[in-house]
């Protein structure tokens, strides 16, 4: 690795053979290995948690226990140029995992867009940014790649920016040399840092990476080429390879010369491309061209976040006229289920469905316990309230006349063991009762009574109709009298 001093002192490169197209010729530097030695698992940064019930099936994303560096890794370290287009929230990047894609980029023009509604000139922050990304990076399994804009600041900031990436289940990282405030790379009034402090990001950002003990993808982007020239952009490149940055990326290259320029740039560290839809300053070009110029990595940034807005304008034009959709401009409602999850939910969901009986304290640990409890209870239970019905009366209430009138024994225990109320109590009662006591709160007494025996030979006191412990922690038990 070129010593930094070297680097900073380096005049620019001569445009004689990278500017005529004769790539081959352009002087490279050796470039840094991308598979890095993986720091002890007990040393990595922790996988962010995702929902399982929302992954799409089939998916080539990250296995069980891989980090989302390791598995982005293994998608550069594949044969061909992969194709990654970029979300903007956790609907669209499940949608790219959905289609089969196996990675992702965010986009700071698109965040900013949905998030803000507001252009991409450095007005979204670092907080949102990092808020946006642990959402994306939860809802799918895919490695995902954060655009961290300039870092948010000086080196200081840079590391800042490294570890929260990292924490918030980022596999790449994205780091530009513009100064604040930042502007898309496509458009009017870009400035670039000097080569100095460039250089020290992408150090400070190596560093930041080491202190936490990941192996995130730092991707070092320069948008010198359209600030200063592409002789100067082509430098900036080799020396973020020298100071470890594991891809390089040059934003708005002007034709395919000068894509055959940069990619000659330290043969071995991977390339990315960046296909501005709708008409930006890099020629559009197909993966199989990109890959035989020697790109690895594809970007896509406006593709969903551009779609989108044309559909959302459409749509409310006809809403407007008074007509609503045509079936094909849209998915079936069981078809936006099942990419939001709703299927899988429901299936995982039937694991946990408790029986009507069925409480905190009713499983086979406990129920020994529970069982043990209400006999140790001598104390004297209290008649607060008359029968209000007969239980063989006729007439008054239909068939649920007799169930009305059964009495039921009410008991609350504090969570200190002190017992606060122990009472009969016409089931009649109790039922208007579940209406003003929180932890009776949407129980339907009635139909757990009328799924208890009415046998008078065999009335089964004692049998629990409830058992559970409400918000303050006291428990709530209700048996037939």
């Amino acid at each position: 690795m070129a010593c930094y001093a070297a680097l900073l002192h380096q005049p620019p490169a001569s445009p004689s053979p990278c500017t005529s197209g004769r790539a081959g010729s352009c002087r490279v530097r050796p470039p840094p290995l991308l598979q890095r030695r993986a720091p002890p698992l007990s040393a990595r940064a922790r996988i962010s948690p995702r929902c399982s019930y929302a992954a799409a099936g089939g998916s080539a994303g990250a296995g069980a226990g891989e980090q989302p560096a390791a598995a982005l890794r293994r998608v550069l370290e594949t044969p061909g140029a992969h194709q990654a287009p970029a979300c903007y929230d956790a609907l669209s990047a499940r949608l790219v995992e959905r289609a089969g894609f196996r990675a992702c980029f965010t986009s700071g023009f698109s965040i900013s867009a949905a998030r803000l509604g507001l252009p991409d000139v450095g007005l979204i922050s670092y907080g949102e940014m990092i808020d946006q990304g642990r959402l994306i990076t939860e809802a799918v399994s895919i490695p995902v790649i954060g655009d961290a804009d300039n870092g948010y600041g000086n080196c200081m900031n840079v590391k800042r920016t490294v570890k929260g990436f990292i924490n918030a289940g980022f596999a790449g990282i994205i780091l530009e040399d513009q100064v604040s405030p930042k502007a898309c790379g496509h458009t009017q009034g870009r400035k670039v840092v000097s080569r100095e402090e460039a250089i020290m990001h992408i150090k400070a950002a190596v560093d930041a990476r080491k202190e936490s003990g990941s192996d995130i993808v730092i991707v070092a982007r320069t948008d010198s080429r359209q600030a200063l020239s592409l002789d100067e952009a082509l430098w900036r490149a080799r020396a973020f390879a020298d100071a470890g940055a594991d891809v390089l990326f040059i934003d708005a290259l002007a034709s395919r010369e000068e894509m055959m320029a940069f990619c000659a740039v330290s043969p071995g560290v991977p390339k990315m491309a960046n296909m501005l839809e709708g008409g930006g300053k890099t020629p559009i070009l197909s993966p199989l061209e990109l890959e035989e110029i020697g790109y690895k990595i594809i970007a896509y940034p406006l593709s969903l976040i551009g779609v989108s807005m044309r559909a959302m304008e459409d749509v409310l034009v006809a809403i407007k006229g008074g007509r609503i959709p045509p079936p094909s401009s849209l998915p079936s409602f069981e078809e936006i289920k099942d990419t939001l999850g709703f299927n899988r939910y429901y299936e995982e969901e039937k694991r946990y469905v408790a029986s009507p009986a069925q409480s905190s304290f009713g499983s086979a640990s406990s129920s020994g316990d529970t069982k043990s409890r209400t006999e140790k209870s001598q104390e004297p239970i209290i008649d607060i309230l008359p029968q209000l019905y007969d239980p063989g009366s006729a007439g008054g209430r239909g068939p649920s006349s007799g169930m009305w009138s059964r009495t039921l024994r009410l008991k609350i225990t504090g969570r200190d063991g002190v017992q606060k109320i122990d009472a009969r109590i016409p089931a009649g009662f109790l039922e208007g009762m579940t209406k003003v006591i929180p932890g009776l709160a949407g129980t339907n007494i009635m139909e757990r009574l009328r799924n208890a025996p009415m046998d008078s030979d065999n009335p089964q006191n004692g049998q629990i109709l409830l058992d559970f412990e409400d918000g303050m922690g006291d428990r709530i038990q209700v048996f037939i009298a």
